[in-house]
């Protein structure tokens, strides 16, 4: 989708003088690209052949059983090289990269599976790369860390701030500002300045063209509501594509309701009352903030939800009520996965799983001849270590000491 980098009153590019230049060159190679139907072909065997695209739709017939009410279809995008939707993202910029003349690639990444993609996409196109993690992520997300960095990429902990994705983000643009001319921002999520909001949404938009396929060959017909987490909104953006044009599909992202809304202790804004609109990191939408604009801390067991911001897409919409925004506590995520895990034999990860508790709520208030798609945008291996703890696994604890035992000696 085309655009002038504004969704109703969000978007926009409020970014240094120095970085101008750089978003001019980027939109026009983005709008060349755009217009080339070759380079949207190169891109979907790009992603046949390196990736899994496409990624299944999976009914969950326990699941459906269990809650009754409408039947529940599953969008894999865990199963994307990678293990998550990211790679759509980062796979279309590697290519624009590419047309670019561009050498070095930075990142920032949340639950680590955007660094895991870039890392990848670098290795495979030649580049190098660097890639900014909050300090307080890169130990809840140690294994994707570990893989970032045997792929060559350098990851680089941000101890600023509440160290966590708003302030990696923050780090990103520092370093880009200083090295504009060899190196390219692989910004992860549906945010910031124009165009990534629209690149991004591009990119992902093969999630709702598939799916929509998908659920017409299976189902006979469009599916009653589609859900899908909400941080930054990518994965959101990229589902809700497929469906945005059809009044009679409800649209359901699902924001991270940590502690509570009421607690302080979430990264809800679109379904909160904590959230008012701002400009900050280069775009103006929804943003956690005080009444002095200083962005307050968010809490999600989930650290690619853990963000003060939101799409200004995703705000455009919510603003129009095309899309309907709710939230899921931390409790609520683990018992879904749980669930999940024990029902269908899937583990999504743990910002999926947000989407999950929604859709459970409301299967069971639809009739059996309707469907629903839950987007899960990633797999939950990566969060083992949050999972475990959660969890309160003996056995866990036991071997991460025994471990920690051994690699002492």
């Amino acid at each position: 989708m085309k655009h002038t980098g504004f969704f109703g009153q969000w978007g926009g590019a409020f970014i240094p003088e120095i970085l101008h230049q750089t978003f001019a060159e980027l939109t026009i190679a983005l709008r060349q690209a755009q217009d080339d139907p070759k380079f949207w072909q190169e891109y979907l065997e790009l992603m046949s052949s390196y990736s899994c695209r496409p990624t299944p739709l999976t009914f969950a017939e326990n699941l459906t059983k269990h809650f009754g009410g409408a039947k529940i279809y599953i969008k894999r995008e865990d199963l994307n090289h990678t293990g998550a939707h990211k790679a759509n993202n980062v796979m279309g910029q590697g290519l624009l990269v590419k047309r670019m003349g561009k050498k070095r690639v930075i990142a920032e990444t949340g639950a680590g599976q955007h660094g895991m993609a870039t890392a990848t996409m670098a290795a495979k196109f030649g580049l190098e790369c660097t890639i900014y993690m909050g300090e307080v992520v890169v130990l809840r997300q140690r294994p994707n860390v570990f893989w970032m960095e045997k792929m060559g990429a350098t990851v680089i902990p941000v101890q600023d701030g509440s160290k966590t994705l708003k302030d990696a983000i923050n780090e990103a643009f520092r370093d880009w500002v200083t090295n504009v001319d060899s190196t390219h921002y692989v910004l992860g999520t549906a945010c910031g300045p124009a165009p990534f909001p629209e690149m991004v949404s591009w990119f992902q938009s093969i999630i709702g063209t598939e799916a929509r396929e998908q659920i017409l060959a299976r189902h006979g017909k469009l599916p009653a509501r589609v859900y899908a987490c909400v941080g930054g909104g990518s994965n959101a953006m990229g589902i809700f594509q497929g469906f945005l044009d059809n009044d009679e599909v409800q649209l359901v992202g699902v924001e991270a309701g940590g502690k509570g809304l009421s607690t302080g202790m979430h990264a809800s804004r679109l379904c909160g009352q904590d959230a008012s609109p701002g400009v900050a990191q280069g775009y103006k939408t929804m943003f956690l903030q005080n009444s002095d604009g200083q962005m307050l801390e968010t809490h999600s067991v989930a650290a690619g939800l853990d963000y003060v911001g939101v799409s200004p897409i995703l705000s455009d919409l919510a603003e129009k009520g095309r899309v309907r925004f709710e939230s899921a506590t931390d409790d609520e995520v683990m018992t879904a996965l749980d669930l999940t895990m024990r029902m269908e034999g899937i583990i999504p990860a743990l910002e999926s799983t947000h989407g999950f508790v929604q859709a459970f709520k409301e299967a069971p208030e639809l009739s059996p001849d309707e469907a629903i798609i839950i987007n899960q945008s990633g797999r939950g291996d990566k969060d083992i270590f949050t999972i475990a703890h959660a969890f309160n696994d003996p056995s866990w604890k036991q071997f991460i000491i025994a471990r920690a035992r051994e690699y002492s000696k």
